[in-house]
């Protein structure tokens, strides 16, 4: 496609513009990219090896993980250099292919949380016919279609931003390119492009939200004839993923769900689904899951006994 526009390099303002408050910023995020990518590093090696994770809502954490460790390196590592660059420029290519990265693992994190909401369903609700229902085809299966779902909603996103012409200013206000900020510098009318970014990432959004949120509702409405231990378990289970939920579609919807109109609250939102959640996603599995918590343990064993 012939790009319609004379712009071959962005500027990102980035979170602050104030000297000092930049090397906070870097020496900060950088700690916690470093925390997010071992976090989820370390769930991804524990499901490898374990012998006792093999259930599929552990096959589905582990790609929940890998999605993570994605989706953060798609805009920590530019806003940790940015913090300490005096030239903060990204170019038209480099711009367009993190737009593609952040909406393609972002949507995967989603499809994937409605994969990990359905295995409880069937192992709460369907406790009888789990086994034939999350069989180990059927997972790969339908995690061949997340990632499936997940190309299909990046190349739309990245064919909207290539119709967007932008002939200057080329200074965009966030720390990395996203369809919003890049609506704002257009020199076009995009009424019509952002109703379509809406329909496709608000609805998506919206959607997976809502089916979680039902899905969530039956689960404990199925758990009123389970004994008492039971319940105590698939209650935990249930209250990790509903946290995980909570704290990554709630700024999603917020950002994508509305007009082209920036809010300067628009980026510490963002900080929190693209770079929060992904950290908070360890801890949450960890620290609320024994079986999890049991393996790493057996893990660091194996490993120092190695060492000794």
């Amino acid at each position: 496609m012939v790009m319609n526009n004379s712009v071959t390099e962005f500027i990102l303002f980035g979170l602050t513009q104030d000297a000092e408050m930049q090397k906070v910023i870097f020496g900060i995020f950088l700690i916690l990219y470093l925390m997010t990518l071992l976090g989820n590093f370390l769930i991804i090696v524990t499901i490898k090896t374990s012998q006792t994770l093999g259930s599929p809502m552990y096959f589905f954490l582990f790609y929940l993980s890998f999605a993570d460790a994605c989706f953060s390196t798609t805009t920590a590592p530019r806003l940790i250099v940015d913090a300490l660059s005096q030239k903060k420029t990204i170019s038209y290519s480099e711009c367009m292919t993190q737009v593609f990265a952040a909406h393609f693992f972002g949507c995967m994190e989603i499809f994937v949380l409605i994969l990990m909401a359905f295995d409880r369903y069937a192992a709460i609700c369907k406790p009888l016919q789990y086994t034939t229902i999350m069989s180990q085809r059927v997972c790969g299966v339908l995690v061949t279609l997340a990632w499936v779902g997940s190309c299909i909603h990046s190349s739309a996103q990245i064919f909207l931003a290539l119709r967007l012409p932008f002939c200057g200013p080329n200074v965009i206000d966030h720390y990395f390119c996203d369809l919003q900020p890049l609506l704002k510098l257009a020199c076009s009318d995009t009424y019509v492009i952002n109703l379509l970014v809406v329909s496709n990432s608000g609805a998506i959004c919206m959607v997976s939200f809502l089916l979680l949120l039902v899905s969530y509702a039956v689960i404990l409405y199925s758990l009123r004839s389970h004994s008492s231990e039971g319940r105590q378990r698939a209650l935990s289970t249930c209250t990790s993923h509903f946290i995980v939920v909570v704290i990554f579609f709630g700024p999603c919807i917020f950002i994508y769900t509305r007009p082209a109109t920036i809010f300067p609250v628009d980026k510490m939102v963002a900080v929190f689904y693209t770079i929060g959640t992904p950290l908070l996603n360890p801890l949450i599995y960890t620290l609320r899951n024994a079986e999890v918590k049991s393996a790493m343990k057996k893990l660091w064993c194996s490993m120092t006994s190695v060492d000794t």
